[in-house]
């Protein structure tokens, strides 16, 4: 009876917490070491289902250019932020900006709606402490396809921001508050699209679009393709392609993915040499993001983008001889 007593407050808190933590994603997190590291919190995640589930309202919209331009248009400009931002710039410090394009830069990643740029960097950081390794939480050869795709996300035991692993950022309230109140602007950007859909309806009745269809398509569907091009990189490119490099771990170069991702894909090069701005280490490595990097770094936004040391590219290859070759054999 005592004990039957003593669980209905945790069931209560449980439930307020998991909802709070919809528009906080901080509340509580004291308390999370004591849920089960693999259950999945479904309060948690329902906001992620909603995302997904969304999508169907294409069924009741319909399409058009306009919309299906938007949504392209969004997906390129948010997969960009995710990965020059969040990743080679929060996660590898492989350029430098000022604190005002810093900013900057966090709010638009975070429209991706992935998460706060902290809790972003903080796990992929892990990530390349941990690659394959059973702590990697995300590791397909691990865990398999589905967990390390998309199925870490709704543990609980992955919500909170490591932040013993970003206190380099950690030191920067704005940075924080937007790690904090992650759902904020992917909120304020569903919204924007729903008021400029209903402008056009009104102003330009050609384009054929509406409050609604601009919903669905610029927010929930190339937001949802946004989350499953960017996560094929935990799981597809740790068991798909070719590897170059000895990297202690199963990351592997894939072109398809590099596309997708706009240069994510040379993901063995990436373990190879993880803090350097570009991942396309040859010329025929497609490296969209790294091509946009230096763009910003010619107008004068960023700077110091770190290279790619020619000794470093050719070290530790697979397809190189494993002892340098003696003089009577050819190089």
């Amino acid at each position: 009876m005592n004990a039957q007593k003593s669980a209905r407050p945790r069931s209560s808190s449980h439930f307020r917490l998991s909802i709070t933590r919809w528009f906080d994603s901080y509340a509580g997190v004291e308390e999370i070491s004591e849920y089960p590291s693999a259950g999945v919190d479904w309060l948690r995640i329902i906001p992620f289902i909603v995302l997904h589930g969304m999508c169907l309202g294409i069924l009741w919209v319909g399409w058009s250019w306009t919309a299906v331009g938007v949504a392209v248009a969004l997906y390129l400009i948010r997969m960009f932020a995710v990965t020059g931002f969040y990743h080679r710039y929060f996660s590898h410090n492989s350029f430098k900006a000022s604190r005002g394009w810093t900013l900057l830069f966090a709010l638009l990643a975070n429209s991706a709606v992935q998460r706060g740029p902290l809790w972003w960097a903080a796990t992929h950081r892990h990530h390349h402490q941990k690659a394959d390794k059973p702590e990697d939480v995300h590791s397909p050869v691990q865990h398999g396809f589905l967990w390390s795709h998309m199925g870490w996300l709704t543990s609980a035991a992955n919500f909170p921001t490591r932040k013993k692993f970003v206190k380099d950022w950690s030191r920067f309230p704005e940075l924080v508050w937007i790690d904090r109140f992650d759902m904020l602007i992917p909120v304020l950007l569903a919204v924007a699209l729903f008021l400029t859909g209903k402008a056009l309806e009104n102003l330009a009745p050609g384009l054929g679009t509406s409050g609604a269809q601009l919903l669905i398509w610029g927010f929930f569907v190339s937001t949802v393709v946004l989350f499953h091009g960017t996560a094929t990189i935990n799981s597809l490119d740790h068991m798909f392609g070719s590897r170059r490099y000895r990297t202690g771990d199963e990351s592997r170069n894939n072109p398809v993915l590099a596309l997708i991702t706009l240069g994510e894909g040379w993901h063995n090069n990436h373990h190879h040499y993880p803090v350097t701005a570009r991942q396309g280490f040859f010329w025929w490595e497609i490296d969209i993001t790294y091509y946009l990097l230096w763009f910003l770094e010619r107008l004068g936004i960023i700077r110091e983008l770190r290279p790619l040391p020619e000794a470093v590219r050719d070290k530790d290859r697979i397809d190189a001889p494993a002892h340098p070759p003696s003089s009577g054999e050819k190089a």
